[in-house]
């Protein structure tokens, strides 16, 4: 799929509209049926657009993606669009009215900031990238808000525009890209473009090393439903701040510079921080609402004796504490009829799965554990626990 401009036309949006929903399975029978009255390259265009709208749906929502216009690496590298409208409000909310979006793919970013109420360039060197970029903008009423263009955006003039956003590609021919020198365009042209407009946020990969933020730049990382979506470079709100946001919500940590929390032996709670406040290095932040202590210097788990609310983490009662040994697990779950295990790992070399195979080969019973391979005080060991409620 080279060319979006046959599904734009009456004949192709009826095709779009008849394979929607098409189950993998009955691709060959539909694309069969339709290509007696229909060229066979439009089919395969329009089946091929119709599985990225689905694929797309967990990112837009069914009801965006089933009218807008997608490429493979578009749905592969678009933001999500939850943590997109979240960005779009910081902006407003600093009255920016205009935003230059750099490297804008097929188009989400503008549309949370056109949903906003802003008006977008939206930029990239792409012709079928660019030109899913429009068709999107004008399938959900947006086109007089969003201006699209085909061009390199080292070269756009960026001078009338309130805010910059810069969403530099971070994949290439052999996948991600973690050197932030590396990106398209590099970190240090976006950091540049930013430093020259009011206000700015830059998208970046949630693992850019802290030493890479400009001293001039706010870091902010930021999870969706516990998963950690995405870091942004603000410029123009508090040099040097670090914050972790929680969506959906949004609940922001805010850095306080606090020194790494004691050591504390095992409480009867574990807490696990969110992602974002790991990926921020805000564990000390979280640890003093708790009232915690960590269970190893080296290991972001949270101890303590009490029950306490908190956006940033998630607690667990803790009941058993083992060394590291496959046998006792197996038989102290086969004791307690256990049928669901689950496993997470934090400073372990053992892989979960592998762990879950061995210690639970049959299901015994109704009961659930939660398994922590971990250390403390430096050793392998296994906290057993459950989610812990708060009344």
């Amino acid at each position: 799929m080279n060319d979006l401009a046959p599904l734009l036309t009456p004949e192709g949006r009826a095709l779009l509209d008849e394979v929607r929903g098409t189950a993998p399975a009955d691709e060959l029978a539909v694309a069969t049926r339709l290509r007696r009255g229909h060229p066979a390259g439009l089919v395969s265009a329009a089946l091929g657009q119709a599985r990225l709208r689905q694929r797309a749906a967990a990112k837009f929502g069914a009801e965006d993606a089933e009218r807008m216009f997608f490429t493979p690496n578009g749905v592969e590298q678009s933001t999500r669009a939850s943590v997109a409208a979240y960005r779009a409000e910081r902006l407003r909310a600093l009255g920016v009215t205009s935003v230059a979006d750099l490297c804008c793919g097929i188009g989400g970013d503008a549309i949370a900031l056109a949903r906003a109420g802003i008006r977008v360039l939206a930029v990239d060197r792409d012709p079928l990238t660019a030109a899913a970029a429009r068709a999107n903008a004008d399938a959900l009423g947006l086109a007089g808000l969003i201006d699209v263009r085909e061009a390199d955006v080292t070269e756009v003039d960026t001078a009338s525009y309130d805010a910059v956003f810069v969403d530099p590609a971070r994949r290439g021919g052999r996948g991600r890209i973690f050197d932030p020198e590396a990106y398209s365009p590099p970190l240090s042209w976006a950091v540049r473009a930013a430093l020259k407009a009011p206000h700015a946020a830059l998208k970046v990969a949630p693992g850019i090393p802290h030493e890479a933020v400009p001293a001039e730049a706010e870091a902010e990382w930021i999870s969706d439903g516990g998963d950690v979506k995405e870091a942004v470079l603000w410029f123009g709100t508090a040099p040097g701040a670090v914050r972790a946001t929680l969506l959906p919500g949004p609940r922001s940590l805010l850095g306080r510079g606090l020194p790494d929390p004691e050591v504390r032996s095992v409480g009867r709670y574990l807490y696990e921080p969110d992602g974002a406040v790991i990926r921020a290095h805000l564990v000390a932040e979280a640890a003093e609402e708790l009232d915690g202590g960590l269970i190893d210097p080296t290991i972001a788990y949270v101890t303590a004796d009490a029950l306490r609310a908190t956006p940033y983490a998630t607690a667990y009662e803790i009941t058993d504490r083992l060394p590291f040994n496959v046998k006792k697990l197996k038989a102290l779950l086969r004791e307690r009829e256990v049928g669901i295990l689950t496993v997470k790992k934090r400073g372990s070399a053992v892989e979960p799965e592998e762990l879950r195979r061995k210690a639970l080969p049959k299901p015994q019973g109704p009961h659930s554990v939660t398994v922590f391979l971990t250390r403390v005080a430096g050793a392998p060991t296994m906290l057993l626990g459950r989610p812990a409620g708060l009344t």
